[in-house]
């Protein structure tokens, strides 16, 4: 496995992997989530390249950009169980080695729910998963499902600017109670990571008014939304195909997602 710190390096690799290539982008901190992505894309694929980098242009005045988990050691351990060719472990002025006066915009669909909540983290998500398409140019991309809001953008920014590669949504990994997998999650205490699990519960309802009734009964969880919507356009819908869920537990703010396969 090649770890690939500076560009020469990333192209230096990606010239050499033969067949169909995939990419995975993370942020590190990998979870067995990620291990599912790649190995979805190991199944997919000839040749996996993950990317490891934690996107300033993401994060708002006040998130925790500073305190987000860094461990690259064992980040590389999985990607090396899972079967990567080559990492790419790019620091900021890699990917940003001068001020950008271009950067994508969200549109519409940045600034509702999660974009909302986080003012300019879509276009922070954007920009980077363009660069990123383009330095590792794969075939195919990876993304999981539990950051929806993330995935329609990425899918509606591939189709409106004509960017070669087939996005590919992998199923939300749970712990066997119900929590979603999250770099987050290792921010939670034993009290408020049984008390998150509400947002599981919630969703399974498969019901926004029973399932807001439930986050009324725990005092120690605020709720931020629970809306059922329309997938592609994350615009409210009363027969929409997903429900989407944000809350705080803690200091911690977690999503989670369940899209209705009876939709």
């Amino acid at each position: 496995m090649i770890v690939a710190a500076a560009r020469e390096e990333l192209e230096s690799a990606r010239k050499a992997l033969p067949g169909r290539v995939a990419v995975v982008m993370t942020m590190g901190a990998l979870h067995e989530g990620h291990a599912e992505l790649i190995h979805q894309a190991r199944a997919q694929a000839d040749s996996v390249i993950v990317t490891i980098f934690v996107n300033p242009l993401q994060f708002g005045a006040g998130e925790d950009l500073d305190r987000y988990p860094r461990t690259l050691d064992a980040d590389l351990a999985i990607c090396e169980a899972g079967g990567a060719e080559v990492v790419f472990t790019p620091t900021p002025d890699v990917v940003y080695p001068r001020e950008a006066l271009v950067r994508v915009s969200a549109g519409s669909l940045g600034n509702v729910f999660e974009g909302a909540s986080r003012p300019g983290h879509f276009d922070g998500v954007l920009t980077v998963v363009l660069k990123l398409l383009h330095l590792t140019r794969p075939d195919i991309a990876f993304f999981g499902q539990k950051d929806a809001q993330q995935l329609a953008a990425i899918r509606r920014m591939v189709s409106d600017l004509d960017v070669p590669v087939t996005v590919v949504a992998v199923p939300t990994v749970r712990d066997p109670d119900g929590l979603a997998l999250s770099s987050r999650n290792r921010y939670l205490t034993a009290e408020e990571r049984r008390a998150a699990l509400v947002l599981s519960r919630a969703l399974a309802t498969q019901d926004v008014s029973a399932g807001r009734a439930l986050f009324d009964a725990e005092p120690g969880v605020h709720l931020d939304y629970l809306e059922r919507l329309d997938s592609a356009t994350f615009e409210a819908a009363r027969d929409g195909d997903l429900i989407v869920v944000a809350a705080t537990v803690g200091s911690t703010r977690l999503i989670d997602n369940l899209p209705l396969k009876d939709s």
